[in-house]
């Protein structure tokens, strides 16, 4: 049986998750290449390690199946680095929570174009947050048209917003961390986005 999911496999590798086949072996090939131990510049042994793990479940059909399954059931965990003190002390703290909801858009526009949306509920969920708390944040953010809204109420990443947060990145040390934890695949999808059928 495979084990509860901690980590989003599909994320990780930055495809959807109705990939087939032949993208995950494509993608991993170029993955683990970039980050295998002996590659003197990129390489990162435990990025390796859970890359290994990753491609090992989505390529069975099987294990996949059942990561899915699990997946689904364990998605609604919130990501660690929303949980400290920052995001929840300090005057800053509202500033932090809309840089935070930008790099999640940003995350997910990159891991997944087709599915590049997070409803208000997929952000509660993921950053730990009360709605009230988020829906300040959204309305600036909307507001500065760094975020859209998309004809389901969900919200993506403007153009703005993504020229917006890369300009921070040289001088903004949370982009860092909440890019390293979606980097290493802890964003959560919609059940709906799990599912195998169209």
């Amino acid at each position: 049986m495979t084990p509860q999911p901690t980590v989003n496999y599909y994320d990780l590798f930055q495809i959807n998750p109705r990939a087939e086949l032949e993208t995950i072996e494509r993608v991993y090939r170029l993955l683990a290449a970039r980050y295998h131990p002996d590659n003197q510049n990129t390489g990162d042994t435990e990025r390796f390690r859970i890359l290994s793990e990753a491609y090992q479940v989505l390529r069975d059909p099987a294990k996949r199946k059942e990561y899915d399954r699990q997946f689904e059931i364990h998605a609604a965990q919130p990501l660690p680095i929303f949980l400290g003190k920052e995001f929840t002390e300090g005057i800053d703290s509202e500033a932090k929570i809309r840089i935070g909801v930008l790099c999640l858009l940003y995350s997910k526009r990159r891991a997944n174009p087709d599915y590049a949306a997070l409803s208000l509920l997929d952000m509660e969920n993921i950053m730990a947050f009360p709605r009230e708390r988020l829906l300040f944040a959204l309305w600036y953010l909307r507001a500065k048209r760094l975020v859209l809204q998309d004809d389901r109420s969900s919200f993506i990443i403007s153009a703005e917003g993504v020229d917006y947060l890369e300009s921070q990145l040289p001088t903004n040390q949370i982009l860092y961390k909440i890019f390293r934890a979606s980097e290493n695949g802890v964003m959560v999808y919609p059940k709906a986005l799990t599912s195998k059928t169209p």
